[in-house]
Formats: structure tokens, C-alpha cells, sequence
């Protein structure tokens, strides 16, 4: 993890403080605008996004959007093909031709979120470009997480994006983009905030991110935060949070309790009993959907990105993640979670939890059964374990 100083990373929470942003950048740019998102929807968020988009590219701005073929496979094509007539070049990561059934490549996702405008300012983290109601589950906004970027870590960013853009029109199209180029990045400082981009691929970057949390959460010394919408982690994960709470780290987890993936929530329960037993604390975000997918570790190391910690994440997909090394970006980011978790989850005791009927328990303990067995179909059991 290669870390850079002089930037300024400001926490972004739901679409709400999300989309407002990326639209105004996107309504500055002047140079160059690149996109990766896993969904974009054509509800009226993602009207907004895709206007402004069409807009910048009418006035000459060069606009590259690359959106994942299963994300947004209910998205209406033709919503696309409107981006594509205002100029925008659109490709689809993987597209579905018809359901891919067992096909191991196509299980493999492109699952980041990230922004690039200009050279100048850069947005990455968990939120897909749909609206915060969209199914959020409740009347509530889904609850969600992004970071502003600006300042030399955009250095560490655009080559990916453009790697990534140069493979999928190769891909897909068996020709390389002529006109896409390398963008110069602003690598003036912007802040003072010490950050690094950590990426997972299938190449060089297979277990980066987990092993950006585990050895975090290895070095703890007191707090340990987690917001996790789908959490599954392997054993070695796990014996790493045990172990940090055996020193008297304390750890606390934020998870889904409005699941929109029940058979994943269901494998997950399955592990409540050995996390709280071991005196982790689990909490269930009940308000609305929980999507963010951030850490906090003691008082000055963060993370805000688009990787969950389970077997896809972490093994399958291309996530992006990124950790700022600030006292202040941190302790922001654990006051929003901690009043979250006031306002809105409800603490898991390990007494109620041992009085569950023994049908739940198994229920359970058929579902991350079936995890297992889809993780070793999928050739990631090893790395899993």
C-alpha cells in the first residue's frame, strides 16, 4: 500500500451529498470525464447523472462510462443508447448476451465505483448510481458512503480506470480507443491528508484488499469499526478480529438487518454466535438498506470503498477501496457511523441469540453451507479459508 500525502478526501454520505457533487464536477470539467459504476439506473438520480454526462460531452469534454453488464442488466437500453447519442462513449463490462447460469467468467464482476474529472478531482466508494429511495427497503434513505478526492493520490487512480477502459473496448470490440489517452494529473498538494488507493484485480492486486484489513485490524490497539452490508469472511479474517478482541480491542460490526440478499444474511447469522461469544459486538442496521462498506481502526486509519468482506469481494470482483491515514477524517467518519448506529441498529446479545429455535440455527447453518460449497464451485474455497 503505497500511501501519498497533500490531499483532501471529504466524506460524502448517501446520494444525497454524493450525487450533488459528482454533478457539479461533472458540469465544470473542462478536459476529460471517466466513470466506472457496477449500477446505473435510469430512475432520477441516475437522469441527473446521465444528463450531466450528455451535457459535458456536447461541449467537447471527451466522456468514457464503463458500467458492469449484471449491475445494470434491468437498466432500459435504451437509456444508454440516449448517453450514447449525446456523445458519451459507454461500454458494458461482461455483458450479459443471454443469463450466464454457472460460467465462471462471468462471475467475475466489475463491481467499483469511480469517478474522474479533469485530472483534478476524483470520487470513489459504495455508492452505485441510483436514487437513495430506490430500494432502500424502508421510507429511510439506503445508507451509504463515498469520498471526494483531490490532490496527488489521483495519481495512483487514473491509470487503473484507463487500463481498465483500453481492456474492455479490446474486449468487446477487438479495437483500442485511439483517442483515449492518459490523463495529466493535478499533482499540486490539496490538503493535508495522507491516503492510498488499494485495488483488487485478478492479476497483481488478487488479496490486496483483504490483507489492507486484516493487518489494520492486526496492529489494533483499542477500536475496531466495521460497516459491512454483506459479510462472510474467511477464517483467517476471522481468527484476526478474534484475536484483536482477545487483547481487549474493542470491535464492533455494523451489518444489514433489512437484508436484500436473505440466503447471504442467513450463511452470515451463521457466524454470530462464534463472533460474540469471542465479545465482538454485532449490530443490524434496521432503519433502511444498509450499502456502505467503510472501517474505522483506532483513532488515525480508515476505508471507504466498494469492497464487502465476503468470498465475491474479495475474490471474484474489481473493487476499489480507499484509506486515508488522518485523525480527523477518522474520527468524522466514526461519529457518522456511531449515530447511525444509535438511531438506527439494534445490538446482538449472545444469550438471545443462544435461544433461538433450533430451526433458525439450522437454517443458518444450511445457508453458509451452500456458501461454502458456491465459494468452492467458484475456485475461491482456498483463498476463503
Amino acid at each position: 500500500m503505497d500511501v501519498i500525502g497533500g490531499n483532501r478526501v471529504t466524506l460524502l454520505k448517501n446520494g444525497a451529498e454524493f450525487f450533488p457533487a459528482l454533478i457539479a464536477a461533472i458540469d465544470n470539467a473542462k478536459v476529460d470525464v471517466r466513470i466506472e459504476n457496477y449500477i446505473f439506473e435510469a430512475d432520477d438520480a441516475g437522469k441527473r447523472i446521465a444528463a450531466a454526462l450528455g451535457n459535458a460531452a456536447k461541449r467537447g469534454v471527451p466522456v468514457r462510462v464503463l458500467i458492469d453488464g449484471v449491475g445494470s442488466w434491468h437498466t432500459p437500453i435504451v437509456f444508454f443508447e440516449n448517453m450514447r447519442q449525446a456523445g458519451v462513449k459507454l461500454l458494458m463490462f461482461r455483458p450479459v448476451r443471454k443469463w450466464f447460469g454457472f460460467r465462471r467468467s462471468q462471475l467475475r464482476r466489475m463491481h467499483r465505483k469511480i469517478s474522474l474529472i479533469d485530472g483534478r478531482i476524483g470520487f470513489v466508494g459504495g455508492i452505485n448510481f441510483i436514487d437513495d429511495l430506490n430500494g432502500s427497503l424502508s421510507e429511510h434513505p439506503r445508507y451509504d458512503y463515498a469520498v471526494q478526492i483531490e490532490g496527488p493520490l489521483l495519481a495512483q487512480i487514473y491509470p487503473t480506470v484507463h487500463l481498465m477502459w483500453r481492456w474492455a473496448a479490446w474486449r468487446y470490440f477487438r479495437r483500442r480507443d485511439a483517442e483515449d489517452k492518459p490523463v495529466v494529473v493535478n499533482m499540486a498538494p490539496a490538503g493535508h491528508h495522507d491516503a492510498a488507493f488499494v485495488m483488487r484485480d485478478s492479476v497483481r492486486n488478487r488479496r490486496s484488499i483483504e490483507r489492507t484489513y486484516t493487518r489494520a485490524i492486526a496492529h489494533a490497539k483499542s477500536d475496531v469499526l466495521i460497516v459491512c452490508p454483506y459479510f462472510l469472511p474467511g477464517r483467517h479474517l476471522r481468527r484476526v478480529l478474534i484475536k484483536a478482541a482477545a487483547r481487549g480491542v474493542r470491535i464492533t460490526i455494523l451489518l444489514q438487518g433489512r437484508a436484500d440478499h436473505p440466503l447471504l444474511q442467513l450463511a452470515t447469522r451463521a457466524l454470530y454466535a462464534q463472533l460474540l461469544a469471542a465479545g465482538i459486538s454485532v449490530c443490524e442496521y434496521q432503519k433502511s438498506m444498509l450499502h456502505g462498506k467503510v472501517a474505522v481502526v483506532d483513532d488515525s486509519w480508515a476505508t471507504v470503498g466498494s469492497s464487502n468482506l465476503d468470498p465475491f469481494s474479495l475474490f471474484l470482483n474489481r473493487e476499489a477501496n480507499v484509506v486515508v491515514l488522518d485523525a480527523a477524517f477518522a474520527q468524522h467518519l466514526r461519529e457518522s457511523v456511531m449515530a447511525e448506529i444509535g438511531e438506527g441498529a439494534v445490538t446482538c446479545l449472545l444469550e438471545d441469540w443462544q435461544k433461538r429455535p433450533y430451526w433458525e440455527r439450522i437454517r443458518s447453518w444450511l445457508a453458509y453451507g451452500f456458501a461454502r460449497w458456491a465459494a468452492g464451485m467458484l475456485g475461491v474455497a482456498r483463498h476463503w479459508d
